[in-house]
């Protein structure tokens, strides 16, 4: 039984877009595909679209006009075959130009062979009175005829409309080149600024080693990391995941930054406050939709003491000297929601050899063909694995350990931080913590 599928047909959800369709290929038969191509090429002008061995081992040879919007395939036919028969025919394939003049001359420059001059298209008519004749359309037609190589004939015409939009296409296609180019510009502008934006030094501390790394999944992004110098021999370590990607994103990330940075003094004495104030400023300078993550870290240099806020961010994770592991959980919810919000402040103390790890969601929502990710368990194994290196290799091992898990294309930003705690003059696990070069 064979079913009316035009009873059913196909659709589309309506959440969905219609599907893409396009022309794929217009077959033209040719007896020598590379002397073919080289007509294609070299006399009229055409771009090279596709030359490739097919899986049952044909070449697929492809030309395109200057525009792109029509793709030629070029096929050799077997001898025996009744696509041999075709070649040399009449191929119906009209081309268009808005000076057909001026392209028969150079085409015939080229050695094109044509048919005729191009000459005015005249209809034959007869009317109801009985009278008959032939005029010139009053689209203004102008047409000649062109062979390949293999004698496949072409047409080549121009009308008066036709060069009217052909105009206006050019124009079109012209001013979006022109747009694309200033959109290019000015996210590789956006780029540099937004690179100038994550920390460019880093204070020296005695007990602490640190380094962070941010791979953006696009030109620009909404992950964060600073460390903010807090005086006092103490140092502000901040990762942040702002809402949503690209351009938007890293204007957000821009203002969390400028309001971490201008409050930062109030950050040793009443960080409570600090974060308040920032949440406050966050709240008030962005859309109602807005919101970011924010761990913040205040470390003390001289008693190795960390207090920390996590606002609704990834638990950061304490690596401890011992190989035991402790999770810094949230203490507060994200920035940028509520006007009025509040948070709490853990504390605790690291100890020579321990290694904290503050990460985003880029890093444990990586995922590998089989849409396994990549997970804290195995970011806690990677810290395991690479804790004897220094803080910058650690970072790259860590890194690559994500990268080579998550072969495809990466969908979100990768953002990390490590420090490593160490005595001030002493060995540890054998060896000289000494100052890194960062």
């Amino acid at each position: 039984m064979i079913e009316d599928v035009t009873s059913h047909p196909p659709s589309v959800p309506p959440d969905r877009p219609d599907p893409f369709l396009s022309v794929h290929a217009v077959n033209i038969f040719v007896r020598d595909q590379d002397r073919s191509l080289r007509f294609y090429l070299d006399q009229l002008g055409f771009a090279l679209a596709f030359d490739a061995r097919l899986q049952s081992g044909e070449r697929w040879v492809a030309v395109s006009p200057p525009d792109g919007s029509a793709v030629l395939a070029l096929v050799a036919p077997k001898p025996e075959s009744r696509e041999y028969q075709l070649i040399g025919r009449a191929t119906q394939i009209v081309f268009v130009t808005e000076n057909v003049i001026a392209k028969y001359d150079e085409w015939r420059k080229r050695g094109v062979r044509f048919h005729h001059t191009p000459r005015l298209r005249r209809v034959k008519y007869e009317r109801p009175d009985g009278v008959s004749g032939d005029e010139t359309p009053v689209w203004g037609g102008v047409f000649t005829h062109f062979r390949d190589v293999d004698g496949n004939s072409f047409a080549l015409v121009g009308f008066d409309e036709v060069s009217r939009e052909v105009e206006a296409q050019r124009r079109a296609v012209a001013e979006k080149l022109e747009a694309e180019r200033r959109a290019t510009q000015e996210i590789e502008i956006a780029k540099q600024v937004q690179a100038r934006l994550f920390p460019q030094t880093l204070p020296a501390l005695n007990t602490l080693e640190y380094a962070g790394i941010c791979v953006q999944a696009r030109a620009v992004g909404g992950d964060y990391y600073d460390y903010l110098n807090l005086g006092q021999e103490r140092l502000g370590l901040v990762i942040g995941d702002i809402a949503g990607k690209g351009m938007a994103a890293a204007l957000l990330m821009a203002n969390l930054q400028a309001n971490l940075r201008s409050q930062c003094a109030i950050a040793v004495d009443q960080p409570e406050h600090f974060l308040r104030s920032v949440n406050r400023l966050f709240f008030e300078n962005t859309a109602d939709s807005a919101y970011a993550t924010l761990f913040f870290a205040e470390y003390d240099d001289r008693e190795r003491r960390l207090r920390y806020a996590n606002c609704g961010h990834l638990p950061a994770l304490l690596l401890r000297g011992d190989g035991t592991l402790e999770r810094l959980d949230s203490t507060g919810t994200v920035l940028g929601i509520f006007a009025d919000w509040d948070c709490s402040i853990g504390e605790c103390r690291l100890a020579p050899g321990d290694t904290l790890a503050l990460y985003t969601d880029g890093i444990t929502e990586a995922f590998n063909e089989r849409g396994e990710e990549f997970g804290e368990q195995r970011l806690v194994e990677a810290l395991r694995r690479h804790r004897e290196l220094a803080p910058p290799e650690l970072l790259q091992a860590i890194v690559g350990d994500v990268q080579s898990f998550s072969a495809c294309e990466q969908y979100d930003d990768i953002t990390l931080v490590v420090a490593q705690c160490r005595g001030d003059s002493e060995e540890i696990n054998g060896k000289n913590y000494g100052l890194w070069d960062v």
